[in-house]
């Protein structure tokens, strides 16, 4: 039987998870063709499948595909999805308010999400999303702007809210992704960035 895993167009940790599923069907000795465009993709899929003590071999069709072939072996251990960053810079996002600019708030809140939903898009991600004043409001229940950011955690992005916030606004039980934070942790994230990009 022939495993083939379509993970084009995936970011991490996709790929690596949908073959470890497609893995997870398969019998010793059998071999899964993973579909990817881009070298890091590569590089996840290489990781874990050497972790796992599998046979890995990749094959660049061109600058958008390459083939990873990996066969499956004995497991020597289970292994954690280990994604590699599709960056080179420590970037930090800071969202201090619900709004994006300044002028009417219907519209401030409109660019606020489709900024974040734009940053979901984007080829490299940043490491970290700092929350805090009116920004917590983003990262509640209810918020139009929480699957965008849960998606963005599901690809590796750290999301921080500020606890003093949530606390202010009354929103401590309502914080839906990411985890809570001070302004401790938030000058060290802000003061260790290499870029930090501000809507």
């Amino acid at each position: 039987m022939k495993h083939t895993v379509d993970a084009r167009g995936l970011a991490c940790p996709l790929p690596v998870v949908n073959t470890k599923a497609e893995i997870e069907t398969m019998q010793v000795n059998e071999e899964v063709e993973v579909l990817v465009d881009n070298e890091i993709a590569v590089q996840n899929l290489t990781k874990f499948a050497n972790v796992r003590g599998y046979d890995v071999t990749a094959e660049k069709k061109n600058d958008t595909e390459y083939h990873v072939y990996i066969t499956v072996r004995q497991a020597t251990e289970d292994a954690a999805v280990v994604c590699t960053p599709d960056r080179k810079e420590n970037m930090v996002v800071v969202l201090s308010s619900h709004t994006m600019g300044t002028g009417d708030d219907k519209l401030g809140t409109a660019l606020m999400k489709a900024f974040v939903f734009a940053l979901t898009k984007q080829d490299r991600l940043p490491d970290t999303v700092l929350l805090y004043n009116s920004g917590a409001w983003l990262s509640v229940e209810g918020a139009d702007t929480l699957q965008d950011l849960q998606t963005l955690q599901a690809n590796g992005v750290e999301i921080y809210t500020c606890g003093t916030c949530l606390n202010f606004y009354g929103l401590t039980d309502k914080l839906a992704v990411g985890q809570v934070t001070n302004m401790y942790d938030i000058v060290d994230k802000m003061e260790s960035a290499t870029k930090i990009i501000r809507p």
